[in-house]
């Protein structure tokens, strides 16, 4: 099963869209995010979720004597 981490970026209604852009691009190219959900609200603030797979390493069945 796939399992993801989230975050969770707010914006007030006077930060521009391309400062918006930037930043959201900056942490899918560094960050390894995902774009799973933007919403703008009434009064014009803009709520964004990121998400990333959670990547769990697997135990190896060598056993030492």
């Amino acid at each position: 099963m796939v399992e993801y981490e989230y975050l969770v970026l707010s914006f007030g209604r006077d930060t521009e869209r391309s400062t918006i852009r930037r930043l959201l691009t900056d942490h899918a190219e560094y960050g390894r995010w995902e774009l799973e959900r933007t919403r703008t609200y009434v009064g014009g603030r803009t709520r964004t979720w990121l998400r990333r797979r959670i990547i769990r390493p697997r135990r190896s069945s060598v056993t030492v004597s």
